[in-house]
C-alpha cells in the first residue's frame, strides 16, 4: 500500500533490487497519506514521494477502481477490503506465485485490516507465509 513503517521499508528494497512494485490503497491518495503515512511522523511524507517516483505502474484506490464503501462498513473495513484486493490480484497471477512476506511483531493490535489480518488471508489461501518478526530483530 505504501504506508509508514513496513511498507514503505520493503517498497524501498524491492526498488533497489529492481523488483516491481504496484501500489494499491484502501483510500484516494490524499486521504491514504493523511491516515497512513504521515500519522507516524511528516517524515514519512518524503519517502513516500520518493518511492511512489520509481513505481512502474500508477497508484490505484479502492474508492476509484473498486466504487465507494457500503454505508454500513465497520471503520476498519476499507484496510480489509485493501488487504483482500491485493491478494486477489495476485492470486491472479497464479496461485503458485504468491508468497507473502511480512514484517511484524505478531500482535493483532495493528487493527482490522492490518498485517494480522494480511497474514491470515494468506495463509489460508496459499500457506506460504514468511514473517519477519520485528521482536526478534
Amino acid at each position: 500500500q505504501g504506508a509508514c513503517g513496513g511498507d514503505l521499508l520493503f517498497t524501498e528494497a524491492c526498488q533497489q533490487r529492481g523488483v516491481k512494485v504496484q501500489w494499491l490503497q484502501p483510500f484516494r491518495e490524499p486521504d491514504f497519506i493523511e491516515k497512513s503515512v504521515t500519522r507516524c511522523s511528516e517524515a514519512w511524507r518524503q519517502r513516500y514521494l520518493d518511492a511512489k517516483a520509481k513505481l512502474a505502474a500508477l497508484v490505484h484506490s479502492a474508492p476509484e477502481d473498486l466504487g465507494d464503501l457500503p454505508p454500513t462498513s465497520e471503520p476498519g473495513y476499507p484496510y480489509e477490503r485493501c488487504n483482500r484486493w491485493l491478494l486477489y490480484t495476485a492470486l491472479a497471477c497464479g496461485v503458485d506465485k504468491v508468497s507473502f512476506i511480512c514484517l511484524w511483531n505478531g500482535s493483532g493490535g495493528d487493527g482490522p485490516g492490518g498485517t494480522a489480518h494480511m497474514y491470515n488471508e494468506v495463509r489460508r489461501r496459499t500457506g506460504r507465509v514468511m514473517w519477519i518478526d520485528t521482536r526478534e530483530i
